[in-house]
Formats: structure tokens, C-alpha cells, sequence
């Protein structure tokens, strides 16, 4: 039997099952990441993520999402697997390179520039992405940002008031997002943003780096604050920077859990 060697990580508690394929290849299906993924008859994680050999950059990152599907981008596991990677490289990723540097107990990441049109998110149809004109429910007017994966945001009185748990999946997969959305819910407080994210194909999850990053470019957008800004999620803070024009910083901590190895 082949077994396999992977790591647990989290950043902020959005956790990460990692396997290291630069040296010796690994054929995984979406089938297989999602029953690795399952928290009573796998290992359990939100994303599967694969260090494949890259001809652009230092590593390419695969991004399995919990439920099998594939994913472009991901702020958290990005952190993570420059941690594993303990030296400052470049990812080649599904929504282009970033760059990744470590300093101080902390990785930032270069997340590149947020794509703010209505075809980059990508919408079903032409509408401003500042001011959406649309809305479910008590959830309105909401503003879109890719961050290599899309994202709609809304600004809120209480993020905690929300019924994401049933809003989120309704706005996932509305016809407006063809290849489903992220859900964000925001409010400002003295101390930064607070944020609770419905991710595509995971569902609540503690933390959302691309969501920490296009909440804030929605914010910055809306003159709500300036960048740096710190956002608070349930596992724990990023902190955020951005300029209108160019790329998004983010900056976090991440947490090695353990090494273990599977039989795949």
C-alpha cells in the first residue's frame, strides 16, 4: 500500500489538508478530496489543497473545495502553504501567480488586483458592482469583487443577525453568479470590519482570506474605510491593504497542526 504523507494547517481556524506532490506525483479526483475532506469518515478540512512541480513559479497550488469542486484561489491556504514552505516564494494558482513573504511570526500575500467588473466576477449580466440593484430578502444592494474567485459582499447593522447559514447557499447558487458566489456579510466597528463568509462548495467557515480581501476592497470602494484595515472573523483578524488601482495585501497568521500519512 502507498501511503501518503499530507499535513493539517489552518489559518484562523480555516483548515487545510496539504499534500506535497512537487517530487512525487499524486493523481487525486474530486471524489477522493471530498471523501478526504469529510469530518466523520476522512480527515476533515474546508479546502484540499496539492503542491504540484510549476514552470512559472516556485509551486502550482491545486484547491479542492469540500465538496469536490475546484477553486481557483484561496487567501488562507495561500499563507499556508508558504509557511510550509518556511522561505518567501511564488504560487502559481488558478487566478494567476501571488507572491508570498514571511516575517515576524506572519505571512503576507500579494493577492494581486481585485477584478471589479461585472464580467470579471463573473455576473450573468451587465450591472454597476459598487451598487448592485439586487437583493434577497433582508440582504440588498450588495457589492462584487473576484479575487480570482467571486464574491458578493453586504454591508449589514449585525453580521451576526444574518441567517447565512440559509441565506448563503440560496445566494450561492442564484442564476446571477454562473459559477456560484461567495457570501459576505460585513459591519463596521471602531476597531476595523467584522465578517462572516458562506464559501462556495464549503459552506460557514471560521475564516476566508479572498473574503477578508474583497470585503475590504468593497468597503475602501465605498469610502467606508482606508486601507490598512483590520477584519475580524470568527477564527480570528487579518489585516487587509489595498489602494484603489493596485494590488491587495493580505497579512495573517497560520498554525501547523500535525503530519500524518494515508493510505489513498
Amino acid at each position: 500500500m502507498a501511503q501518503h504523507r499530507f499535513h493539517k494547517m489552518h489559518g484562523l481556524g480555516n483548515d487545510f489538508v496539504i499534500f506535497d506532490a512537487r517530487e512525487h506525483d499524486l493523481a487525486l479526483s474530486g471524489d477522493q478530496a471530498r471523501a478526504l475532506a469529510d469530518r466523520h469518515r476522512g480527515i476533515g478540512c474546508d479546502q484540499l489543497i496539492v503542491m504540484r512541480p510549476s514552470q512559472r513559479a516556485d509551486f502550482f497550488m491545486q484547491i479542492f473545495n469540500q465538496d469536490g469542486s475546484e477553486a481557483a484561489a484561496c487567501g488562507n491556504a495561500t499563507r499556508c502553504v508558504v509557511a510550509l514552505a518556511g522561505r518567501d516564494v511564488t504560487i502559481e494558482t488558478g487566478a494567476g501567480l501571488l507572491g508570498g513573504t514571511m516575517a515576524d511570526g506572519a505571512v503576507t500575500i500579494d493577492m494581486g488586483l481585485p477584478g471589479l467588473d461585472w464580467n470579471a466576477i463573473p455576473l450573468a449580466y451587465a450591472m454597476d458592482t459598487l451598487t448592485m440593484p439586487v437583493g434577497w430578502e433582508d440582504l440588498a444592494d450588495p457589492v462584487a469583487v473576484s479575487m480570482g474567485n467571486p464574491h458578493v459582499i453586504f454591508f449589514v447593522a449585525d453580521t451576526h443577525a444574518v441567517e447565512l447559514d440559509r441565506l448563503g447557499p440560496l445566494i450561492e447558487h442564484d442564476p446571477l453568479f454562473p459559477e456560484r458566489v461567495n457570501v459576505n456579510v460585513a459591519h463596521l466597528a471602531d476597531d476595523g470590519l467584522h465578517l462572516r463568509v458562506w464559501e462556495r462548495g464549503a459552506g460557514l467557515t471560521q475564516a476566508c482570506g479572498t473574503g477578508a480581501c474583497a470585503t475590504a476592497v468593497a468597503a475602501i470602494r465605498r469610502k467606508l474605510v482606508t486601507g490598512p484595515v483590520p477584519v475580524h472573523l470568527p477564527g480570528g483578524t487579518l489585516i487587509i491593504d489595498w489602494q484603489p488601482g493596485g494590488h491587495v495585501q493580505m497579512t495573517g497568521p497560520t498554525t501547523h497542526v500535525f503530519t500524518g500519512e494515508i493510505d489513498l
